[in-house]
């Protein structure tokens, strides 16, 4: 059982299940006005909506920096729906309803010393707790005034601090980039086989016969060999042909690089903001936005 005393350390924080799930946040503690006792913790299961879970808090626990219960996660969010905000306070009937969904005997509680009534309730926030300013009435002889006890079992409010001051919070949101992969690039070399064409130049010898009469100037060397004979003369012929060569050299060199662009996106969500109230006192600054 968690004291009244450990309320602060309840609210607000994690509720788990017995096997280690993760319920909810604890946002609402119902306890009796008789004995100061916490009875009921309301578990929000989501971040919108306003039906809360309700479950027993008489077997719970402390751990670290969370609240331990006996009832597996699906049968608290399977818990008969109650509204919170109903007046205040939980009927006899849905009292009732509630422990016997829970298995809990509803004699073994009287017998436990709580008288059989309404338990009221307090919007539950962890800046402090008050003395309990709604009490509950007995069954069918009590009264629910805020200043008038009962037969009955009543509850208490927390989430108000001893000043009476109430805080407002509100949702921030916060936007942030995260570096994610979009894409790859590479190079690839291969070898491509292209034809090249060129004109070169070539040269070559033919024979052509060349005749000379015999004159004064050629007289002698006519005479100087035999007078009648056999002889040959050869002449030896030459061409040019094209010769094609291969030569690997480098032309230029290529590499990959990235540059950043810088581009705006609109990000829209969802913030929760709690506006307070006034009734039967007249604010000076109600409807002005806060912050102005």
């Amino acid at each position: 059982m968690i004291a009244r005393d450990r309320i602060n350390d309840v609210l607000d924080h994690p509720v788990y299940d017995g096997e280690g799930h993760k319920i909810g946040e604890a946002k609402h503690v119902f306890y009796d006005d008789m004995t100061g006792r916490p009875e009921w913790v309301t578990v929000k299961t989501g971040w919108f909506g306003s039906n809360e879970s309700f479950v027993p808090i008489r077997d719970a626990s402390l751990v670290e920096d969370h609240v331990e219960v006996p009832y597996e996660k699906d049968r608290v969010k399977g818990a008969p729906s109650v509204d919170v905000d109903a007046g205040g306070h939980l009927s006899e009937a849905e009292e009732h309803r509630l422990y016997e969904y829970y298995g809990i005997d509803w004699n073994g509680v009287l017998d436990d010393g709580s008288p059989a009534g309404e338990t009221g309730w307090a919007a539950g926030t962890a800046t402090g707790m008050t003395t309990g300013t709604a009490t509950g009435a007995g069954t069918g002889t009590g009264t629910a005034d805020a200043d008038r006890v009962g037969t009955g079992t009543g509850a208490g409010m927390t989430g108000m601090t001893d000043d009476s001051a109430m805080t407002r919070s509100e949702e921030q949101m916060h936007v942030g980039v995260e570096r994610r992969e979009a894409g790859r690039a590479r190079l690839r070399k291969y070898v491509v086989t292209e034809e090249v064409q060129r004109t070169v130049p070539v040269r070559h010898e033919e024979v052509r016969v060349e005749r000379e009469p015999i004159t004064e100037a050629n007289r002698d060397a006519a005479l100087s060999g035999p007078e009648i004979t056999e002889a040959e003369h050869e002449v030896t012929l030459h061409e040019e042909r094209p010769v094609v060569e291969t030569e690997t050299v480098p032309v230029e060199r290529v590499r990959l690089a990235t540059e950043e662009h810088v581009e705006e996106e609109t990000v829209r969500g969802e913030v929760r903001k709690e506006r307070i109230e006034t009734e039967g006192v007249e604010d000076p600054d109600e409807g002005i936005p806060p912050g102005r």
